[in-house]
């Protein structure tokens, strides 16, 4: 965790909109880019007319929770044999065929449900599992379902239960972990990974002892991509030291005072509750880890028994979230950056199998394949995000969907600025009757709505303005222009205008924040 000092001073008491302090634009979409993957320009308009922050989040919170798991595929629970009788039965649906659909099902989840699936995501990436590594479909999926599951729900049961899920016993060799053979990959990993964070808070022996406690999950029935169960007999069933307490700890359920996921919960729940919220932290906040904050929210996990909903519902709804230092502080990453902007223009509605491909294409291309990180310690983000090899990536790919959205009709680059929210200008919102010389406000609401603080220097905002009205002679825009030498936003031109600005934006250093 990061240990730097904070500029963001702000408390977690909720954030209670004041004229000095407005519910507006920014914030919305800055919500809406942290806790999901934008919004669509309705909900940004709904929220800025509901203008109670604290009653959207639970809103949210309570739609991620009420949500279901996706139901399994047809081919969610088969084994390899199944699989290779499926390709054989038709030579286009191979392995890689399969693990493609799974995330393609996860990237149209990113554009339709918001908090969920933005945790899932999370997850993915602290409870980290390479498909390419268990190769099983199967497994992918029951992994994906763990994820949504108990996305918001208890993270101690959520411990126990990645331990024995096939995808994590393939990939940290859980499924050759035996009496006779201990194998410390996912022991390690729990501690170092998943609840404690490196060095801290146990010992090489610890993780000998732990290998020994959760062995005996080795069960195939040797039915490749099948269930892995419990055998009782390659348990290692001796007395174990771990945290310098002795007993016969496994993997016996939570009620059991010698499960090892319980135990290690009763003696390190204060050290566990820091380390997931200074993940929680700087994955929703800033990599500039606020300590005073975390240790608030930490307090908030232990008092509420490891339950994850109290703990965003304090983080989301505070003046700390909301506070202007938090706005623009984070890289996007590729999903953030091209997901988001496909759903917040919202062009396309469902999207179509070829625009899921692209999404997934291009995310994966610059270095972000879901359900793939790179490595056990999963993707770093942040300043990882725009390296020089990725930073032509990501403007191309935000090229392509416009040049896409612009072929398919033209007509939606102008529909959108119909009724778009100006937010921070004024109440209300553009319409037809801002007209000449008022065109600066319909950039600036442009800017404001795409960029996390907009443009505040004069000299860029004047560029941005420069390439939106180069579209129509000067004297169109000036105060005492008369038909037919009056800008509106009814002008055929204003897609072309629309789509340049977009083009624009997509290479400033602003648009790659959020």
């Amino acid at each position: 965790m990061i240990s730097d000092t904070s500029c963001n001073l702000a408390s977690l008491d909720p954030y209670v909109p004041t004229s000095e302090n407005p519910w507006n634009v920014s914030k919305i979409n800055h919500l809406y880019r942290r806790v999901a993957f934008g919004a669509t320009k309705t909900q940004v308009t709904d929220a800025l007319n509901q203008n109670d922050p604290s009653a959207l989040v639970d809103s949210l919170i309570d739609a991620a929770i009420a949500l279901a798991p996706n139901a399994a595929p047809e081919w969610g629970f088969w084994n390899r044999d199944q699989f290779e009788a499926a390709e054989e039965a038709n030579e286009d649906n191979d392995i890689n065929f399969y693990q493609d659909e799974g995330k393609r099902q996860m990237i149209y989840d990113f554009l339709q449900n918001g908090l969920r699936d933005r945790l899932t995501l999370f997850w993915s990436n602290h409870f980290v599992t390479e498909d390419q590594v268990y190769r099983s479909p199967a497994y992918q999926y029951q992994y994906y379902n763990l994820l949504q599951l108990h996305s918001l729900g208890n993270f101690r049961q959520f411990v126990y239960d990645i331990g024995i899920s096939s995808s994590m016993l393939v990939y940290l060799n859980g499924d050759e972990n035996t009496r006779d053979r201990p194998n410390e990959n996912y022991a390690r990993e729990l501690y170092e990974l998943f609840t404690l964070g490196v060095d801290n808070g146990y010992n090489e022996n610890d993780i000998i002892e732990t290998a020994k406690a959760i062995t005996g999950w080795v069960e195939t029935n040797d039915i490749p991509w099948g269930p892995i169960t419990f055998n009782p007999a390659r348990f290692s069933n001796d007395t174990k030291d771990i945290f310098g307490q002795t007993a016969n700890f496994g993997y016996y359920g939570l009620g059991s005072p010698d499960d090892i996921v319980a135990h290690l919960f009763t003696q390190r729940q204060t050290l566990i509750a820091n380390y997931i919220c200074g993940k929680l932290y700087t994955y929703f906040v800033s990599s500039t880890c606020n300590e005073a904050i975390v240790a608030q929210m930490a307090q908030t996990f232990i008092d509420n028994n490891f339950e994850i909903a109290p703990v965003l519902r304090q983080l989301f709804k505070s003046e700390h979230f909301f506070n202007i230092e938090a706005i623009g502080a984070i890289i996007k990453s590729p999903i953030d950056l091209f997901v988001s902007f496909f759903n917040e223009l919202h062009f396309e509605s469902p999207p179509t199998l070829d625009s899921l491909n692209s999404l997934l294409g291009r995310t994966t291309t610059i270095g972000q394949e879901v359900l793939n990180p790179i490595d056990v310690e999963g993707w770093q983000g942040n300043e990882d995000w725009i390296s020089p090899d990725y930073l032509i990536g990501r403007w191309e790919g935000v090229q392509n969907i416009l040049n896409t959205s612009y072929s398919q009709n033209q007509a939606q680059f102008s529909l959108f600025l119909d009724q778009l929210p100006i937010g921070t200008l004024a109440d209300g919102f553009v319409n037809n009757t801002l007209q000449g010389e008022q065109v600066n406000v319909v950039v600036k609401a442009i800017l404001d709505y795409f960029l996390p603080r907009g443009l505040e220097d004069q000299t860029l905002f004047d560029e941005a303005l420069a390439i939106f009205k180069e579209f129509y002679p000067e004297n169109y825009y000036e105060p005492d222009a008369v038909a037919p030498f009056l800008w509106t936003l009814d002008l055929p031109g204003v897609s072309d205008q629309f789509y340049a600005l977009l083009s624009h934006i997509d290479e400033l250093p602003e648009f790659q924040l959020k």
